[in-house]
């Protein structure tokens, strides 16, 4: 189980796309929206992280025996 570089893709599409939305919405004058799609992607994105922190931790559970 080596690194998976799809992860940083992933990270990375989704913050390009962020940051779009985020432009597209706040030259709309819609700030408030802009601010949501922002909070969103910083969800999902944590999201992904925690998960992969879990497998991290699961993996060294079962490396040691614990």
């Amino acid at each position: 189980m080596g690194f998976d570089i799809d992860i940083l893709f992933k990270i990375a599409g989704i913050g390009i796309a962020v940051a779009v939305l985020n432009q597209i919405l706040a030259r709309a004058g819609r700030d408030d929206q802009a601010l949501m799609v922002t909070l969103a992607g910083i969800l999902i994105v944590l999201f992904l992280i925690v998960n992969m922190i879990s497998e991290f931790f699961e993996t060294l559970r079962t490396l040691f025996n614990l």
